[in-house]
């Protein structure tokens, strides 16, 4: 039986690697070593880096809601609180969006809010 060499394989291998290389600066995009290197540290970046992405909406909202929260005389913490108690079951990302573009209904989530701390 002949002997396969496995060319072919390693040949797909590499370009797939400097597929994704494209657009790097020198060696990154044009040496497959390089390339691999660059681009396992990309991926792993871009993993950590969606991760991240959430942390940093999740921060906003918080800052929205406790910005609007303050203009009608409480802190986050007791309005959270308060429209926990109260039973109102919205996500933060809903509450910031009301907090910017809603501000009346926002002021009756603050009242409720404050009618519910105990």
């Amino acid at each position: 039986m002949a002997r396969i060499k496995g060319g072919l394989n390693a040949k797909k291998k590499h370009n797939r690697v400097l597929k994704l290389a494209k657009g790097y600066r020198g060696a990154r995009s044009k040496q497959y070593r390089v390339a691999k290197q660059s681009v396992m540290r990309a991926l792993a970046s871009s993993y950590a880096g969606r991760k991240e992405k959430k942390r940093q909406f999740r921060q906003l909202w918080i800052a929205r809601i406790n910005a609007a929260a303050r203009m009608n005389g409480l802190s986050y913490s007791k309005f959270m609180y308060g429209i926990k108690n109260a039973g109102v079951d919205m996500n933060r990302k809903m509450l910031a969006e009301m907090a910017v573009n809603d501000a009346d209904g926002f002021k009756t989530l603050a009242e409720l809010a404050k009618a519910n701390l105990k």
